[in-house]
């Protein structure tokens, strides 16, 4: 018999009707599916293949997260910017999270963030919101100094990836058309950013400072782009972190 038994409040068990292929949800489903969304949004687009490799899971269980990820409009199928083959057949599709994935991962207080700015808006104008987001970004500099003075070999960029995603950014380094590119998965304040777009200004102005050289942001989160990239050009010049210091002491 198809069902699942059910106790009533009256005390009489009652016997609930399913579908032949329905049945409850795992008790292990909730965090291994968290685990594939948060790969996804630290990796950014990929493969079922590539996920279950990752994850160290097999094949069929990434696909059947996936399946209800993309039945709750969680994940969506892209087309690959490069083709990824697997052999014989068409190219593997690779899955993305939607905006609603991403708030999975928000802050739960993104209306009260918003209402504090607009009021820090209201009274305090332009120049408090920028202040406001200056020291936001505060840490980057420290840490960023911290982690080049414990690991010298660790590239420039490298370094601050590594900054950012402690802070919850899910930030990564790719090559580049004309340098490297700082990629962020994630970006916690993405709602707020929307309407208080200093809060992006104040960081590309910090990731600017700690790396000694002009940066562009070429995507943001926060303006519907499904990553925060970064433009970092190759130079010949770049700053050394003393410079870095001396220039925001």
């Amino acid at each position: 018999m198809n069902g699942l038994f059910h106790y009533r409040h009256t005390g009489v068990v009652e016997i609930v009707r399913t579908a032949p292929d329905a049945r409850p949800e795992h008790a292990t489903d909730a965090p291994t599916r968290e685990r594939v969304a948060r790969t996804i949004l630290e990796l950014g687009p990929s493969t079922a293949a590539a996920l279950a490799e990752k994850l160290d899971l097999t094949p069929a269980a990434i696909r059947r997260h996936l399946d209800h990820m993309l039945d709750n409009g969680l994940a969506e199928v892209r087309q690959p910017r490069r083709p990824v083959t697997r052999g014989r057949g068409r190219p593997a599709k690779v899955f993305a999270l939607t905006e609603a994935g991403r708030d999975q991962f928000e802050q739960q207080y993104d209306d009260l963030a918003v209402q504090a700015l607009r009021f820090l808006a209201e009274t305090g104008g332009d120049d408090a919101i920028r202040e406001f987001a200056q020291r936001r970004v505060d840490f980057i500099e420290p840490r960023f100094r911290e982690i080049s003075a414990a690991e010298p070999g660790l590239a420039p960029v490298a370094a601050l990836a590594r900054v950012l995603s402690d802070e919850g950014y899910a930030a990564g380094v790719h090559d580049g058309p004309v340098g490297e590119q700082l990629c962020q998965q994630h970006c916690p304040v993405s709602h707020v950013a929307h309407e208080f777009p200093q809060l992006c200004e104040a960081e590309t102005e910090a990731i600017g400072r700690v790396l000694g050289r002009h940066v562009q942001r070429l995507a943001t989160i926060a303006h519907g782009d499904g990553v925060c990239t970064t433009c970092i050009p190759t130079t010949t010049t770049q700053k050394s972190p003393t410079t870095v210091k001396e220039k925001v002491s």
